[in-house]
């Protein structure tokens, strides 16, 4: 059985991308034509480590950010989405051996300033992380988001 590679080594990984492809028709009827990017993972995480402190990066931004970088319509979000949650493990990997300058994970938000359960320590993780910036995090039903997240978001 092949040895499960670790956060760190998908995060290293770069495939063949960036690559850019038109959008595909299923993909069309929700964002329209053009053109969509499908970033390396180590752009995502540089995009995520840009973040300073007190200030939040959403990934629509992080999309919209690899778009124009790539000349593309759209930046993928299904992969924008999976490199960023790649990105975070590898910072918690960093980070349990030791390292002090991990990608700040817990400032890049899901839409409408959601926290991201699928980050390491889950929501209650990111929430206390957030917390300890001066952000404030309510619930709206099951949900935890940052209160005000819009005026936090770093500015493009």
């Amino acid at each position: 059985m092949a040895r499960r590679k670790t956060w760190r080594e998908k995060l290293a990984d770069n495939k063949d991308f960036p690559r850019v492809e038109k959008i595909s028709p299923g993909m069309a009827k929700k964002f329209g034509s053009g053109t969509i990017v499908i970033p390396r993972p180590s752009e995502v995480d540089a995009i995520m480590r840009s973040v300073p402190k007190g200030k939040l990066i959403s990934i629509n931004q992080i999309r919209e950010i690899v778009a124009e970088r790539h000349g593309a319509t759209i930046g993928c979000p299904i992969v924008v989405g999976i490199f960023a949650r790649t990105a975070a493990g590898a910072a918690a990997e960093d980070e349990a051996e030791g390292r002090k300058r991990i990608t700040p994970y817990w400032r890049t938000v899901k839409s409408g300033g959601e926290i991201n359960p699928k980050y390491p320590g889950g929501a209650e993780g990111q929430r206390e992380r957030l917390l300890a910036e001066g952000h404030e995090v309510v619930a709206k039903g099951k949900r935890l988001v940052v209160a005000d997240y819009e005026k936090k978001l770093v500015k493009r």
